[in-house]
């Protein structure tokens, strides 16, 4: 019984843990994150990844330092401010109220027009002020009932991982100059300190910061042996919270490449899948010539459990889009996605995870090779296929004429 008990308490100890990264990745991200990143990608272009990097150090650094501080006095900021200057907690608490108000009128005012776009089924939906009371209302009782903490930590993780997909879709829709940002990132064109001190303060500044620290305390997890659970979690906050600057930022990089440098934009499109095709072969090279002693030893047998691995997964991946009901250019996308999977990324996990077994790593090695050679001929005769049936609909419709 105690052992289940203690099962309980440890699984209800992470699920805070991770609850509070999220609570303060997600507090960060409002209208204000918004809208400082779609400014200074404009300002700074691709060199703006640069100043997103130094202000991922220095919130790590910062947050990391507070909630520890948090942690070990297991008192909250307010408390340790009045132990440090008398009157200073109180004047720190009303500087947060107010910045937190200021915050959060976006915020709920965004969460306003959000149920009235869930409510507008083409009669009365609620308006955006009634809209901003009922999220103004349940943020507070989430606050005010400790019990609500579990539920928060749940639906925060939830929003997190929904908010960061649906970023991930837009940039890539966007389809920003991925390599420019990256090599800005480490050897920028231009700086802007505002840019750095305004993102700093946007992630880990006021109560933000905070609302993590102190869920934790709600938690019970604090005192000097907790620590290494609290920076990871502290760390992790951060993380997510870059994640989704980053995708924003590389959106919005899309957004002011093609409008800004259209010419230049047209320009690398040319060139970009020659690149591409390199690097996929340097890729399966350095994969393939890692496993090139395996692969001579198991030969046949392996490559064709991954051809068939393959198919299978093609054919999956085609019948339950058609199962569904989905389009036939979807179901061919998705007979793609699933039959096509990273696999140089599986060998490279098979040989740091299973280093004394070395044949785990050959099938994603062969993979490596073979759905590059299936993916293109699978291609290649959907293509062909569309081309006759255009060219047949072509005739029939001049036959008609």
């Amino acid at each position: 019984m105690s052992e289940q008990k203690n099962q309980q308490n440890q699984k209800s100890r992470k699920s805070a843990l991770i609850g509070a990264a999220f609570l303060m990745a997600t507090s960060a991200i409002g209208p204000g994150f918004l809208t400082q990143t779609a400014t200074f990608t404009e300002k700074l272009a691709a060199s703006f990844g640069f100043v997103i990097l130094l202000s991922i150090l220095l919130d790590i650094g910062a947050q990391l330092n507070i909630w520890r501080i948090v942690a070990v006095s297991e008192k909250k900021a307010q408390d340790i401010a009045n132990q440090v200057l008398p009157g200073a907690g109180y004047f720190l608490s009303l500087l947060i109220v107010m910045g937190g108000l200021a915050f959060n009128i976006g915020n709920v005012g965004g969460a306003g027009l959000g149920l009235q776009l869930l409510t507008d089924t083409g009669k009365n939906g609620l308006t955006p002020e009634a809209g901003a009371v009922i999220s103004g209302a349940l943020a507070i009782g989430i606050f005010l009932f400790k019990e609500a903490g579990k539920i928060m930590d749940r639906f925060a993780q939830l929003m997190g991982f929904i908010m960061i997909a649906l970023t991930l879709y837009v940039a890539w829709q966007a389809s920003p100059p991925v390599g420019e940002a990256v090599a800005r990132t480490f050897v920028p064109e231009q700086l802007d300190a505002v840019a750095i001190v305004t993102l700093v303060g946007g992630t880990v500044g006021g109560y933000i910061t905070f609302a993590g620290a102190h869920r934790l305390l709600d938690a019970g997890i604090k005192g000097q042996s907790s620590l290494p659970e609290v920076s990871r979690s502290s760390v992790r906050a951060i993380l997510i919270a870059s994640v989704m600057r980053v995708l924003l930022f590389l959106a919005v990089l899309g957004v002011v490449a093609h409008t800004l440098f259209r010419k230049q934009t047209a320009a690398a499109i040319d060139v970009l899948p020659l690149i591409s095709v390199l690097a996929i072969v340097l890729i399966i090279g350095a994969v393939v010539a890692g496993s090139r002693a395996q692969i001579i030893e198991t030969g046949l047998l392996i490559f064709g459990v991954v051809v068939l691995h393959n198919a299978i997964g093609y054919a999956l991946g085609f019948l339950a889009a058609k199962l569904f009901g989905l389009p036939y250019d979807a179901q061919k996308t998705l007979a793609i996605e699933v039959g096509m999977q990273n696999s140089g990324l599986g060998a490279a996990l098979a040989k740091a995870h299973f280093a004394m077994m070395p044949l785990v790593a050959v099938p994603s090695a062969i993979f490596s090779v073979w759905h590059n050679i299936s993916g293109s001929l699978l291609a290649s005769y959907w293509a062909t296929k569309a081309e006759k049936q255009a060219q047949a609909a072509q005739k029939e419709n001049t036959a008609a004429k």
